[in-house]
């Protein structure tokens, strides 16, 4: 494995996350406190319709990235750049459809909605803004993969997180001197502009012999390709069904005000978790140069040390994020949107459920076992939109989040890690499942404790330092019982950390 790179890529993706995320939180409190929590929920609303229009990506980035990862090794410069170039067509055409779909739901964007009309906002102008800022970053898409697939996700993250931070400067200075809503979107344009610019002088710099090379792409690795591209294309359907529609339905159904609401606690832990990812996401591409290069028990035993250091962090993060959360809303935005306990726990039950997959994700995305569970995204999104529909109605915005939570436990846990050591380790997954329900059923538990345990004091400064305190503890017992139960692997963490 290749260290230096491995630490380079998770150093730079950790430190630019935590910077970008308390910044994206100032800059949603400056929303709130200038546009309104309802303007906060369009906002969401927007955010989950362009996802839902971004299934037409079909999981090219995946697809191309991991098929160049052999050309790479091999030093096939050829093959790399006919790669490359072919993404590139693909992404400027993906571009193009999302552009052409969002303008033929823009006159109908009222619809989902459900409480338009409390806005003092031009819906169909802001959801345009939003949708150029949005295309406009397909035209840079190809370059950044082809940073990402040299191992150099550092420069990638820089240019992305960088971006971030460009833009919430300007969003904070928009709305603190015109309290505008359209200004707000115009700075998501004007950044997506400036990191094109960017990235084509850095690729220049870095891979020109790439982008001047013009070569046939070999039939065996134009087949591998398709079949990866039709396998990913399955997988971006049931990722949009599954991530996109809980707040489109919460929309609907509810109302933007409540969306707003469950937004904010949905940036908080999706920040939180975006930290955590980044730990396993950063490495896909040296995960992958190993699988290519060692034996597949090798590999087999890097998945077993990140599932239980995935599940260390995911325990200290989301027991934490539980006792502190409601003091974060009340202290960041407003005491007035803090929602009721019974969601909150939901709400971090999910992130965690949906984060314990992120060992067996990347290890899939790295060893391109992606087309063997094409069919499972299918399965998990619709399953997701129908039970969506029918607990939202149940039981509100919480019936959303048990209908993801049912279909990330029932469908993704049983299936992504059948396939992954079936295809990829040779190995049957049984081991593997008594350890995930295991260490999931075990948080749950530490969970409920905690919420037992919690303290209600007047001042939210001091009730988030006491809980927090608790859910440290708490945290360190259940981390410790880990780690004892299962030293080998613990051990090997130590050995994956040292390796050079």
């Amino acid at each position: 494995m290749d260290k230096k790179k491995g630490i380079l890529n998770v150093s730079v993706s950790i430190g630019f996350k935590l910077c970008t995320m308390v910044m994206a939180l100032f800059v949603k409190r400056i929303l709130i406190n200038t546009c309104g929590n309802e303007v906060n929920g369009l906002n969401a609303l927007y955010l989950s319709i362009i996802g839902f229009l971004s299934v037409a990506e079909l999981g090219f980035g995946t697809a191309v990235t991991f098929c160049m990862y052999k050309p790479i090794v091999e030093k096939n410069d050829a093959q790399v750049a006919a790669l490359y170039h072919l993404f590139q067509r693909l992404y400027l055409l993906i571009g193009g459809v999302i552009l052409a779909a969002g303008l033929l739901i823009l006159p109908w964007i009222h619809l989902f909605a459900k409480d338009y009309l409390q806005l003092e906002v031009n819906l169909y102008l802001s959801f345009g803004l939003m949708l150029i800022s949005v295309v406009a970053t397909y035209l840079f898409s190809a370059k950044m993969a082809l940073f990402n697939a040299y191992k150099n996700n550092y420069i990638t993250t820089a240019i992305t997180s960088g971006g971030y931070v460009f833009q919430y400067v300007l969003q904070i200075a928009v709305l603190l001197l015109t309290k505008s809503f359209v200004g707000y979107l115009i700075c998501r344009i004007v950044t997506a502009l400036v990191q094109w610019g960017v990235t084509e002088r850095l690729i220049s710099k870095h891979h020109s012999k790439i982008i001047k090379t013009r070569a046939t792409l070999d039939p065996e690795l134009r087949d591998g390709l398709i079949k990866s591209i039709k396998a990913m294309m399955m997988h971006k359907v049931g990722y949009v069904l599954v991530n996109s529609v809980d707040s489109m339905v919460i929309s609907i159904f509810v109302g933007v005000v409540a969306l707003g609401e469950y937004s904010n606690y949905v940036t908080i832990l999706a920040s939180m978790t975006g930290v955590l990812s980044l730990v396993f996401t950063s490495l896909t591409s040296i995960i992958g140069h190993v699988y290519v290069s060692e034996t597949k028990d090798t590999t087999c035993k890097y998945c077993e040390a990140f599932h239980l250091l995935n599940f260390m962090l995911g325990v200290g993060f989301f027991l934490g994020c539980y006792a502190i959360v409601d003091d974060l809303i009340a202290i960041l935005f407003s005491a007035d949107l803090i929602v009721a306990k019974s969601i909150s726990f939901v709400i971090v039950l999910n992130s965690f459920v949906q984060f314990m997959r992120q060992t067996v994700l990347v290890f899939r995305d790295a060893t391109g076992t992606f087309y063997n569970d094409r069919w499972k995204p299918l399965v998990e999104g619709v399953f997701n939109v129908i039970f969506s529909v029918l607990f939202v109605e149940w039981i509100g915005v919480q019936g959303v989040i048990i209908a993801t939570i049912a279909t990330n436990l029932l469908i993704c846990h049983v299936i992504e890690p059948y396939v992954l050591y079936k295809n990829a380790f040779d190995l049957s997954p049984i081991r593997y499942y008594w350890k995930n329900y295991g260490r999931i059923v075990c948080f749950i538990a530490a969970l409920l404790m905690l919420n037992q345990c919690m303290v209600s004091v007047t001042n939210h400064w001091l009730q988030l330092l006491i809980n927090g305190c608790i859910s440290v503890g708490i945290s360190l017992v259940v981390c410790i019982g880990a780690i004892f139960s299962n030293k080998h692997i613990g051990q090997y963490i130590l050995k994956v950390l040292r390796r050079k």
